[in-house]
């Protein structure tokens, strides 16, 4: 029966942008996301926290009936993922996935770059998890890449009132200090799906023959390509083009929030961190 939605998960309201490409590619389908607002954010969060705080969402989305859940968190992605998909998935069921965001990306970086030398911007967690330079080392081990953590991005951006002249300077460091890694790279991966809101400033401080890479469109297409190959989740999904939002923070900072990510109105339901811990 088609009666299963797609969980999309994330620390806050970052995943919103990815939310946001699937429903584009994938019109029809119902999906539930769940922002873990209260717990946020994940990227200075240990690696053993994070799978924790990871792994009671999924067993959450589970319980909601979702048997295919995106993690659409660069740092749930990195420090979370494979040890939920090796040790977790075969306890709590052979036909439930849980996917990432930074395998589909590592995929194809590659098309992009024709120096062969590109850019991660990420959080710390991201970035001190080298799970990028993993990944993309086994599908383009030419490419050279470099890193910068951008510790001050996901405030900035969550923070309504900023001042712009601040977020302009602290854009235009973090983007010299990756440009003096290697001034030869001519594409740069936002791998944080807050980022793509600062798209804007990016593009002010780079060369105009540099390229900038969202993560959304590309885990939208992939998702898409998985389901072709995997009838046997796609046939139980269903096609209500229904989305429900959950938050466990305040509900109406998210719903506040999450209309900027979304770039629509959003009405959210709370749910309580001891409904993730008690599943």
């Amino acid at each position: 029966m088609r009666n299963e939605a797609i969980g999309v998960f994330d620390s806050g309201y970052g995943g919103l942008t990815v939310l946001k490409e699937l429903r584009k590619a994938l019109p029809t389908n119902n999906f539930i996301y769940l922002g873990d607002n209260a717990r946020a954010p994940y990227g200075t969060k240990s690696y053993e926290e994070v799978y924790v705080n990871t792994l009671e969402a999924v067993k959450w989305f589970f319980k909601k009936g979702c048997s295919l859940v995106i993690l659409a968190c660069n740092t749930a992605s990195a420090k979370a993922l494979r040890t939920i998909q090796q040790n977790d998935l075969p306890k709590l069921g052979e036909h439930r996935r849980v996917l990432g965001v930074i395998r589909p990306t590592a995929e194809v970086i590659g098309e992009y770059t024709i120096t062969n030398h590109i850019g991660i911007l990420g959080t710390l967690g991201t970035i001190n998890s080298n799970s990028y330079v993993l990944e993309i080392e086994k599908f383009f081990p030419q490419l050279k890449v470099v890193q910068q953590a951008c510790t001050q991005w996901v405030q900035l951006i969550e923070d309504h009132n900023q001042d712009e002249r601040l977020v302009a300077e602290d854009v235009n460091r973090e983007l010299s200090n990756l440009l003096k890694k290697d001034a030869t790279l001519d594409t740069i991966l936002l791998a944080c799906t807050h980022y793509p809101l600062l798209l804007p400033v990016i593009e002010k401080y780079l060369p105009p023959q540099i390229n900038v890479i969202s993560q959304g469109e590309i885990v939208a297409q992939k998702l898409v390509d998985y389901l072709e190959r995997h009838p046997e989740i796609e046939n139980n999904l269903a096609e209500d083009s229904k989305v429900d939002f959950f938050t466990t923070g305040n509900v109406s900072d998210f719903e506040k929030h999450a209309s900027l990510f979304y770039e629509q109105a959003v009405i959210a339901a709370h749910t309580k961190i001891d409904d993730l811990q008690n599943p």
